[in-house]
Order: C-alpha cells, then structure tokens, then sequence
C-alpha cells in the first residue's frame, strides 16, 4: 500500500501535505507523529472515510478510489481506530459483522463461537454476546482488534493496539503481527510507545506538522532518535524522579469498597487501599478487572458498598457532587465520552464544575477569563476560549482536562489512562503536571495499563485483577515482569 504525495486541506488547515507514504507485502510498518501531526487524517484516506485533495493511494501497485469505508474493506485494507467504530446498543458479535455478514440472525451461534475463538486465539478475550456500552474503554479496543482479524485483512492498520494488554500478551501480539507479515499481509503499526515500534517494525515513516518527515529502517535509528524526528527536539522519555519531600498524611482510604459492574457481576470486591499526601498510587492491571469502577465509586459515579473517607470524613456514596465539593479531582479514561461535553466551547466545559459558584446566572466574561488564563498556563493549541471542545486534538483536549480539574485545588486526584493515544511530547507535559500535583500535596490515584508509566510515576503499585488486589509493590523496584505476571492473576515471587 503506498500514498503518493497525498494532501487534504480542512477550513483553515492542512492536515497532510504532500504525504509520502509506503508499506510493503509482508512488512510492519509503523506511523508515528504528534497529536495533530496528520496520521489520523492520512489513516482516514487510506481507509475511504475521507478523499484526498490531490495524491493518490495505491494498493498492490495500483491506483485504487477508496471512496468509502465498505471501498476500503473490499480492498482487503482494516484499521482499528483510535475512537471507536462501534454501535453501543449491539453486541460484540453484532458489532463484528454490522454490514458484513446479513445472515447473523441465522447463524448467529457459529459466528459467536468464531469471535470467541479468534479473540482466544489472540490473547485479546472479549464476551461475544456482551453489549458494547457494557464494556471499558480498553475492552472496546479489544473489540476493534477483533473485528479487524475477523475480516481478514491483507491490509491491517493498528492504531495503539497494546493499550490494555499486560507485557505477555503484548509480547504474544507481537508475535502475531510477525506471523501475519510472514503470511503476506501488511501491517501498519500505530503507536506512541517507541519500544514497541523498536520491537515489532520493519520501518517507520515519521510525520510531523503534516508532512512525512522522514523514513527509517529500525535497525538503523533509536528510540531517542525517533522521539527527536516526531517533535523536531530532543524529548526525554518516561523516568522516575526523585521524591523531595517525605509523604503526608493518609487523605483517601477505602475499606472493604464492593461495587457492581454495568453487566450485573461483581467488578470490585471488599477493595481496600490507602493514598497519602504527595503520593503517586499506581494501579495497574488488564482493563476490565475494576479498574472503571474503581474510579467511578471514588467520584460518585457508582454506587458502592464499603467505606470511602476523605482525610477521615466519610464520603456519601454515589453523589458526584459530594465528591467534588469534597475535593476529588477526575480526570476520565474516556476524554470525549465523560471529560467534556465535545459540542460545548473550551469556555464552557471549564466552567462545568463550578457553575454553581457563579448563582443563578453564568458570568459569561469570568467564564472567558478563566479559560484564556487555562489556555496560556496550559499552553492549549486552540482558535480561542470559544472554540468546541471536538476540535482540539487528544493533547491539548488533556490539558483542558488537567487545567479545569486542578483548578479547584483538589485534595485528591483520580487520573485514569491519562495518556492514552497521546504522543511522547504530550506524555511528557501530562506527566510533568502529575508530579506537579504530587509535590503541591495532592494524593494522586494514577489507573494505567501503560506499565512505563506506572513505573516512571508510582511511589507504590496496586495491582487489580477481578476487582481485588493481586498485590502490591513499592514504585521504585517494580518489574515490568512482576507486574504482569501479577495482572494475569499469578505472583510477583512465581
């Protein structure tokens, strides 16, 4: 598959610009950039959901119209999107075959068994009959793997397809995707983990500000170096730094906390953990095992059995608002679906929390004020403090986040997958603003199932599996290989 210097304009943007682009039979083949740097729209080409300007795209050599998806899919090309391609009502296995299959009614038990098998097949185990607005984020994308493989491909585009699989079953993928090369399929490989690029790809175009930067053989370049290519300067990437000051007082205890999942089972069971002030609290584990509901119980979201008490005061149980008049922060897994209203300005999903303040009538110059002042302090990429939230990319969408919810001045922090699908000089900002918090004596409660990040931020780990703790380590020490084999329900010490 190649794109042959393919441009596509937006009002006021050029998202690619002249875009050189080619993958081989047989090769993986990894696509990096920015946040904004054009890979999402030349994704997009490649897969019919958008026409290039000028360019075109070649498939086996030759020019192909790929003006559609269903164009795209009967090209033998499928893409596992970063936002999800999926219908929240319907099932895993209706989702799979939703404009595929139109005999499912009939064959609805075969092709069930065959989603299960092929998800088992993968190390990617997701429930065929379970309804999509049932699942976590993480378990979504499990889903779009899924469908993808379904469909047999000879074209397979993998937007940060090991977010939420342990180091082995990312390492078996690996495996996977080596094998489909072998086989004679294409492999595009999208992700902001560079050691996983380093492990899995033959090659890797680099695109930053919407032009194709520069295209490199793995053998030939290191991590260091593809950080540089992405964002034009020298990036460190995650490290542990060192604590300045002892930790503080207990503020967030949970004792015996049981809630139950959207399905109607158990997700945590008789949990109890301790944040300090100043602590960094990692959690880690494969999405799915609690870690959702772990958060929403802590912010009111999800009612709860237990006791949840915030610097010795218990919290009431499934009032959101009790838990921020409380002082709890939430920074969601979910940054269109639960962060923000993405229809709403930036002015006005900064003011969300804290309408309330004003009385009965929105001061709508303060409201203007104090996103400008989040803009500058941020240093957000936007047109203004009244653009629509859907129009920032996933970075400065997190900024917006992170701003709005340290604001308030929060006594607690519950930030889950704060990073995901952001590139390596967002990653490095996000971070620098969780130390931050840490330092200023906010008890952090970072859920992550980026293990790098876990051990570049952590005072302690907290590893869930089935809604209770496997285990816990101290930060400084942890393994990659201890935590996961705790996340796949072993021991730290096996």
């Amino acid at each position: 598959m190649a794109a042959r210097s393919i441009t596509k304009r937006f009002p006021g943007v050029v998202a690619n610009d002249a875009v050189e682009f080619e993958a081989a039979v047989g090769e993986v083949h990894a696509l990096l950039g920015e946040n904004g740097a054009g890979k999402s729209t030349l994704s997009n080409m490649l897969t019919g959901l958008y026409r290039p300007d000028s360019g075109h795209i070649e498939v086996a050599g030759e020019p192909v119209q790929l003006g559609s998806p269903r164009a795209a899919i009967a090209a033998g090309i499928g893409m596992v999107h970063q936002h999800f391609r999926l219908v929240a009502p319907f099932t895993v296995a209706e989702n799979i075959v939703l404009g595929h299959d139109p005999a499912f009614l009939v064959r609805r038990a075969e092709i069930e068994g065959r989603v299960r098998a092929l998800s088992q097949q993968f190390g990617l185990d997701v429930d065929p009959t379970a309804r999509i607005w049932q699942l976590s984020v993480g378990e979504q994308q499990r889903v779009e793997i899924v469908k993808a493989l379904y469909r047999d491909a000879r074209i397979l585009i993998l937007d940060e397809p090991t977010a939420v699989l342990t180091p082995q079953e990312a390492d078996r993928l690996f495996e996977t995707v080596r094998e489909l090369a072998r086989t004679g399929r294409t492999v595009i490989f999208i992700s902001h983990k560079l050691h996983e690029v380093m492990a899995v790809a033959d090659r890797v175009t680099v695109l930053r500000a919407g032009r194709s930067v520069a295209i490199v053989r793995t053998a030939e370049v290191t991590q260091r170096g593809l950080a540089s290519l992405m964002v034009g300067r020298e990036v460190a990437g995650p490290m542990r730094v060192a604590r300045a000051a002892p930790l503080g007082e207990a503020v967030l205890e949970l004792v015996g906390v049981s809630a139950v999942g959207d399905r109607g089972v158990p997700a945590l069971s008789d949990l109890s953990l301790t944040v300090r002030a100043g602590e960094i609290l990692g959690i880690a584990g494969v999405a799915g095992n609690g870690q959702r509901e772990l958060a929403e119980a802590i912010t009111g979201l999800r009612r709860c059995t237990g006791t949840i008490s915030l610097a010795g005061a218990p919290l009431s149980p499934g009032s959101p608002r009790a838990a921020i008049e409380a002082g709890i922060a939430h920074v969601p897994e979910d940054r269109l679906g639960t962060a923000v209203a993405p229809s709403l300005s930036i002015a006005e999903n900064v003011a969300l929390k804290r309408y309330r303040l004003g009385g009965f009538l929105l001061r709508r110059r303060a409201m203007t004020a104090a996103a400008e002042a989040l803009i500058e302090r941020y240093d957000v990429k936007a047109p203004g403090p009244h653009a629509p939230a859907r129009q920032l990319s996933g970075g400065n969408l997190q900024k917006v986040v992170l701003g709005r919810e340290f604001a308030a001045e929060p006594r607690v922090l519950i930030a889950a997958s704060p990073t995901r699908g952001l590139d390596v000089g967002a990653i490095e900002t996000v971070h620098e603003h969780l130390r931050d918090a840490a330092a200023r004596g906010v008890a952090v409660l970072l859920i992550s199932e980026d293990l790098d990040e876990i051990m570049a931020l952590a005072d302690q780990i907290a590893v869930l599996f089935e809604g209770r703790i496997a285990g816990e380590l101290a930060g400084p020490a942890a393994t990659a290989d201890e935590l996961g084999l705790l996340m796949a329900g072993g021991s730290a010490a096996a």
